[in-house]
């Protein structure tokens, strides 16, 4: 039955509209970007197969061009009007930062976080550098490793925050394998870093691991 047949209260568009879109399923809010099926298969069926396919939305957002196409009914521009999509929510989110909003509290930062790290297939360290007022600076990705580890130079990190003029910075990691809880090692780098870069009087306001959908920060769980 098509999605036209529906009760207007179980429609995607008209669910949104009455209620939000925090009212809709992953697979109805990915049926209004789709707009349409294929045949034999409703926009929310095409949805609910991408989502089992690739096991999830970031795994689907983080999908290469080549077996995003792959699937029928995908092709190349739907696949740009995704990464258009991802792209425009990082950099709202990054205009939150710049702005220095919110940077008291871990929320905004988790955000634009999550959405730029969570389906990263490696590990990869990012450091954002912050001015006097906590607005961003910059947002450098500056270690990648393997899915197990990552080797961070803290003398790179004192080094690129010289470079920025930065006052504070927020250190980021990722792990691929789902779990967010930060390892030994983690709080052992973050300590080595935070001595660094006290040295040259930059302050380290936080550490966040992301892991899927969730971030973990340091400063939230008294770490720092």
């Amino acid at each position: 039955m098509p999605i036209t047949d529906w009760p207007a209260a179980e429609r995607p568009r008209e669910k949104l509209l009455l209620h939000g879109p925090q009212a809709l399923t992953d697979a109805e809010l990915l049926a209004l970007f789709l707009r349409i099926g294929v045949r034999g298969k409703t926009a929310v069926d095409l949805a609910r197969e991408l989502l089992a396919s690739f096991g999830g939305l970031n795994k689907l957002f983080a999908a290469v061009r080549s077996d995003f196409t792959a699937v029928h009914g995908m092709g190349d521009a739907k696949f740009a009007q995704l990464q258009a999509v991802l792209e425009m929510a990082r950099r709202a989110l990054g205009e939150s930062l710049h702005q220095g909003v919110n940077l008291s509290s871990p929320a905004a930062v988790k955000d634009y976080l999550v959405l730029g790290m969570a389906s990263r297939p490696h590990e990869v360290f990012c450091v954002l550098f912050l001015n006097a007022q906590n607005g961003l600076i910059a947002t450098e990705e500056l270690f990648r490793g393997t899915l197990t580890q990552t080797s961070v130079y803290p003398r790179e990190i004192v080094k690129r925050a010289l470079t920025h003029n930065a006052a504070a910075v927020i250190l980021a990691h990722n792990h691929p394998s789902g779990a967010a809880e930060p390892s030994q090692a983690d709080r052992l780098l973050t300590d080595a870093l935070k001595n660094a870069l006290g040295l040259v009087d930059v302050r380290v306001l936080d550490h966040f691991v992301v892991a899927g959908r969730s971030a973990i920060s340091f400063a939230e769980h008294g770490w720092l």
